[in-house]
């Protein structure tokens, strides 16, 4: 919880660049953020963005350390070489993107890391941003590995056929039916990518198929309100958010 802490509490984290075998047997580099002492923690696999692998997301691993996670985010970018941030999303995009095959094979390695971990209790959460939620939702209902998955405003996890491509061959939200996990949303109403439309379809789909789900809509809010560095931060609306991020988490990796 938000200022959940005692203030003669006695705090303590790591935060580092490791590297993961992911997808094919390759080395990948990784950013891993953990609470001090021995646990044992739930873990959580932090899928970025089409922007990159960027400093929200060392930004966000820490926050989850600090409420009692141990937090990874993969580098799904490094095939395509090291840079900065903006310079190597920017190469990726010019190759087509990453592919959806390696996404879920990385996003599986980094689990198996955190699981690995001997302050780990055993359960891995995944939760992905925008292009990261799409990338979320089809990894956890894709494989065996994730115990909650976070899906913030996930964009073109319903896809038309003509959005297809070689590196995005399946609509995420026609596999709804083997997602094995709870599943929180957060959405903004003045999206477009996903417009409440198509939130309405994930979740129809979600009922369908009995899946345990809670969605959150927000008002004044359109894509990405958490990032902070961008004109669309609402800071009300990404609080209100992650408070119930961090209760849906407490409630499905405890």
């Amino acid at each position: 919880m938000w200022n959940g802490f005692q203030t003669d509490d006695h705090e303590s984290m790591i935060a580092e660049t490791v590297k993961i075998t992911g997808h094919g047997g390759n080395e990948i580099n990784a950013y891993l953020a953990r609470p001090g002492g021995n646990g044992p923690f739930p873990g959580m696999v932090l899928v970025h963005h089409l922007p990159g692998w960027d400093e929200f997301y060392r930004e966000t691993a820490r926050r989850f350390a600090h409420h009692g996670y141990l937090a990874i985010s993969p580098n799904l970018y490094q095939a395509f070489g090291h840079g900065s941030p903006s310079d190597v999303a920017a190469k990726a995009r010019a190759e087509g993107g990453v592919s959806d095959e390696s996404v879920i094979g990385n996003a599986e390695a980094a689990a198996d890391y955190l699981r690995s971990l001997p302050s780990s209790n055993g359960k891995v959460g995944i939760i992905g941003h925008c292009s990261g939620g799409r990338h979320a939702y089809l990894t956890a209902c894709s494989t065996q590995k994730f115990d909650a998955l976070v899906d913030c405003w996930g964009g073109r996890v319903v896809q038309a056929p003509q959005e297809l491509t070689p590196q995005q061959p399946v609509s995420p939200v026609t596999l709804t039916k083997d997602l094995p996990c709870p599943i929180i949303g957060i959405f903004g109403n003045d999206d477009q990518n996903p417009s409440p439309d198509m939130v309405n379809q994930i979740e129809a789909e979600l009922k369908k198929h009995g899946k345990k789900y809670e969605f959150h809509r927000y008002d004044g809010a359109g894509h990405g309100f958490w990032y902070y560095d961008r004109p669309a931060y609402r800071p009300e609306q990404a609080m209100d958010s992650w408070q119930k991020v961090f209760q849906f988490l407490g409630a499905n990796l405890s």
